[in-house]
């Protein structure tokens, strides 16, 4: 399976799917929001039993997490012991969704102390993401840590799940919209849950009593919707890649307009 490009659903019927984003771009996109995930390395004290840690970390320019992380911490004890390691981040829980819907995605590899010369460049990125991290930063015990990712196990939510090769991972680019998305959706679940119905309803066939919009990436969209007791999703797609807020909110105002129009209304 290739983790570039465009990715399609599996068809539900003979109409074409709405484009998605490969897998690699959604991994991607999900380190690059995250801010903290779990890691699990292998006990010093416990041979073989996992040890897991709650981690912040920031990603360079390849998708790969850096840590700062004090030689007298547990798992930097288990590390300087046996390198491997893995890293879970979850996606940000939305308001009523299942927590097994959200995308996650365990990133395995081998950790290691950053060299002088890399130190640097990777302390400018982990201080933009953790700011208040300055103030220990320079102690004596405290050093910038990176995990070189061997592979990599990406869940989209149910029915959506895969291996990502390395190099599909560190190829792909987080989502342009990844940034403004959150902004987006909160102002349309907010103030026009009237047109996200229309949108269910004229470009995905879908009759709702209510529909939020959960997620945008630069392909489309994802609606969770209400019918009287039952709940179900439709994906949206977009006319075109959508690269920027601006171009998102004109591409929404021509497809609403589109919807009236088609509708009659």
């Amino acid at each position: 399976m290739s983790d570039h490009g465009v990715r399609r659903g599996a068809p539900e019927s003979r109409a074409a799917q709405p484009p998605e984003p490969s897998y690699g771009e959604r991994a991607r996109t999900l380190v690059h929001l995250g801010l903290t995930g779990a890691l699990s390395t292998l006990s010093r004290k416990q041979p073989g039993h996992p040890f897991g840690s709650l981690m912040p970390y920031a990603s360079d320019e390849r998708g790969r997490p850096i840590f700062l992380i004090s030689r007298m911490a547990m798992h930097t004890q288990n590390l300087e012991t046996d390198p491997r390691a893995s890293l879970l981040v979850t996606q940000r829980p939305v308001a009523d969704e299942d927590p097994l819907a959200l995308g996650r995605l365990t990133l395995l590899g081998i950790a290691g102390r950053l060299a002088e010369g890399a130190v640097a460049g990777a302390r400018e990125i982990y201080l933009a993401r953790h700011p208040k991290a300055e103030h220990w930063a320079d102690f004596a015990d405290f050093a910038l840590w990176r995990l070189e990712v061997t592979d990599a196990y990406f869940v989209g939510g149910f029915a959506a799940m895969d291996w990502i090769e390395p190099g599909a991972y560190q190829a792909a680019r987080p989502d342009p919209l990844a940034d403004s998305a959150s902004g987006i959706i909160e102002h349309m679940n907010r103030d026009h849950a009237d047109a996200l119905a229309l949108f269910a309803r004229i470009l995905a066939a879908e009759e709702a009593d209510e529909a939020r919009m959960v997620s945008m990436d630069r392909l489309g969209f994802k609606l969770r919707l209400r019918s009287g007791s039952r709940l179900h999703s439709c994906r949206i797609g977009f006319p075109g890649e959508v690269t920027s807020a601006a171009r998102c909110r004109e591409v929404l105002i021509d497809m609403l307009r589109e919807c009236r129009s088609r509708s009659g209304s």
